[in-house]
């Protein structure tokens, strides 16, 4: 059976109360990930966020039960049938205990945060008695319940590599957790100072390891042109490595039948943390912004989560579509998936379900939430039409069908999945023909599953961070990028100017019959962040020859906007600027690479380090275009 767990209506069917256990597992068939209920049946969560009844605090501007039903009994009994109605099967983060929704569920439990393990020291010995004793605490509602399925240990803890550094490089010498990024350090240099010096500015007055220890009021920053990010990011992976042993032993100890879902990535991750996760977790819980308005998920994403886990089974745990078309009055005010309309949200949200559920290794995605924020805003100053419903608990009819049509299904879509790689360039792949205008910030144009550039190649250990996109018309070539990479603005050592060598970057070769013409598209930081809002980062596209930066005559290169550590960023250049008058008659030849913030990482097309990838013409690929 697919998922019948929560709502059998034969009295002869397993059901949470009769199953003899309440422990679920998971479990792979033919290559496709599934929870298993209690009941020993096959169950692709189809979740909501954030059932809980509402917030009396704000009255009239945001959502609460009590303003629509005579008494809370009333609000349960109409909310549970929607949700049934709807396709719905699992309650997820921020919802009612299971004892009260009677359906199956996922709580955050936030042990980490209520633990004081986060920005604290989580190397000291009473880190790992506070993770124990709280997690008794915290899993007491639950233990017992067949309706648990198990664990989100935290929310969005991000692992956000610059900011752990520098946090901890600044503490007290008596903090652990320094001491033992200090230890790293002696360690990744051997104990040589001048080493360190030619990757890491050191504080002003610092001039020895022991120096590093002691202060506290400022910390080492990378030198443009170093390869200090790599004992960065090798510290991110311990600090994560420590977080996820103490937690898996935790639950293990309080709650042994539950399933670990770790931490709720927050629509990015960092490799060095989930390659330390992937030992202590059952499955990996990501949340997620959808690429496109049209429900498109860029591969690489969950390519590099199974690469990089060794094919630990993935929940989305929260993605979302907002529409500016809303009856709340949502300004829908930031970087997150959001479209003109109410009817192009029902469409992009069951396409983004179909294509969840298409990823062999998903076990199912929650949907973010069930009723809309507040009219003016959460208290954080989030405002998204994100809602089933509007704060008068009014559903979105178009948006529900949809999905009531696409949920009934995708437990048959998810078993018809087929687990094998990414496919490989062969040879056979061609170019296609598409209108593409960068200034409309948004890759709806696209046809990307024709468009997506195949065969990005990694050094070993690493996985692709991003997807590209190629695709052509008679005024000249468009180049689309979709891509994860954290910048810290405190963690780089530089004047006024932007060191264009520490930029994320990709670099393309084109040879259109005029001999080749190398580009270069970075994503350019800005000196200063705001403190209310993303960064706006700029993407700069030039020719890159003989080191300079000049520009490209009539192109276009357009960053999407405040989505850091989220990379999106489209640009086009007309033929004339490759030194042809129009389309060529031949193939072209083409190298593509990218290289990542301080230069942490790269993929190319042909597998070469990009300054290599880009040197030899001889070695780009021929490009055949399709009409």
């Amino acid at each position: 059976m697919l998922a019948a767990f929560a709502l059998a209506a034969d009295a002869a069917a397993c059901t949470a109360t009769s199953a003899a256990h309440p422990r679920w597992t998971l479990a792979s068939d033919g290559g496709v990930a599934w929870l298993v209920t209690p009941c020993g049946e096959r169950f692709y969560s189809v979740g909501i966020n954030g059932l809980d009844g509402g917030s009396p605090v704000r009255r009239r501007t945001a959502y609460h039960w009590a303003r629509f039903f005579p008494d809370f009994a009333s609000w349960l009994t109409t909310t549970r049938a929607r949700a049934a109605g709807w396709g719905f099967n699992t309650a997820s983060a921020g919802s009612l205990p299971p004892h009260v929704l009677r359906m199956p569920e996922i709580p955050n439990l936030a042990l980490g945060q209520t633990a004081t393990f986060h920005w604290v020291d989580p190397f000291a010995p009473a880190a790992e008695r506070r993770m124990r004793a709280w997690a008794h605490r915290l899993v007491a509602p639950y233990r017992a319940d067949r309706y648990r399925i198990g664990y989100f240990t935290d929310n969005e803890v991000g692992w956000w590599n610059g900011a752990l550094f520098n946090f901890f490089a600044q503490q007290p010498a008596t903090n652990q957790t320094k001491q033992r990024l200090i230890a790293l350090l002696r360690e990744h240099y051997g104990g040589d100072w001048a080493r360190f010096q030619h990757d890491f500015v050191p504080p002003a007055g610092v001039g020895s390891f022991d120096g590093l220890l002691a202060e506290t009021a400022d910390h080492p920053r990378l030198r443009p042109g170093g390869a200090g990010i790599q004992v960065v990011r090798r510290w991110t992976g311990l600090v994560a490595e420590r977080y996820y042993r103490l937690v898996h032993a935790a639950l293990r100890a309080a709650d042994p039948d539950a399933v670990n879902f770790g931490d709720r990535l927050p629509i990015y991750y960092d490799p060095a943390a989930v390659r330390a996760m992937a030992p202590w977790v059952d499955a990996i819980a990501t949340n997620y912004n959808v690429d496109s308005p049209d429900g498109w998920i860029a591969p690489y994403y969950f390519e590099g989560l199974h690469q990089l886990s060794g094919g630990k089974p993935v929940l989305v745990t929260e993605w979302f579509f907002a529409a500016a078309e809303n009856r709340t009055g949502n300004r829908n005010n930031g970087h997150l998936m959001t479209v003109a309309t109410q009817a192009e949200r029902a469409r992009g949200a069951a396409a983004a379900a179909e294509g969840f559920a298409r990823q062999p290794a998903v076990v199912g995605s929650h949907w973010f939430q069930y009723y809309d924020h507040p009219r003016g805003g959460r208290q954080d100053g989030e405002d998204y039409d994100f809602g089933l419903v509007d704060v008068n608990d009014r559903p979105y009819e178009g948006l529900v069908a949809a999905l009531a049509r696409t949920n009934g299904h995708l437990a048959v879509v998810h078993r018809d999945s087929a687990d094998g790689p990414r496919p490989r360039f062969s040879g056979a792949w061609t170019m296609p023909r598409a209108d593409i205008d960068p200034r409309d910030r948004s890759l709806g144009e696209w046809p990307k599953d024709t468009a997506l550039v195949p065969s990005l190649a990694t050094p070993a250990g690493e996985v692709p961070f991003g997807d590209l996109l190629l695709a052509w018309n008679g005024e000249g070539l468009a180049l689309g990028l979709v891509a994860m990479d954290y910048y810290d603005p405190h963690l780089l050592a530089y004047g006024d100017e932007f060191p264009r060598g520490e930029a994320f970057r990709v670099d393309w070769g084109v040879d259109a019959g005029a001999g080749p013409r190398r580009l270069s598209l970075s994503i350019i930081p800005p000196k200063v962040f705001p403190k209310k809002s993303a960064p706006q980062m700029r993407a700069e596209l030039c020719y890159d020859e003989h080191g300079r930066c000049d520009p490209v005559p009539g192109a276009v290169a357009v960053y999407f906007g405040s989505d850091q550590p989220r990379i999106t960023v489209e640009a086009t250049v007309p033929w004339r600027a490759l030194g042809v008058a129009g389309p060529p008659p031949r193939p072209l030849r083409m190298q593509l690479a990218a290289t990542a913030f301080h230069r942490s990482r790269w993929m190319s097309w042909n597998g070469l380090p990009p300054d290599e990838a880009m040197k030899d013409a001889a070695g780009w690929r021929d490009v055949a275009r399709r009409d």
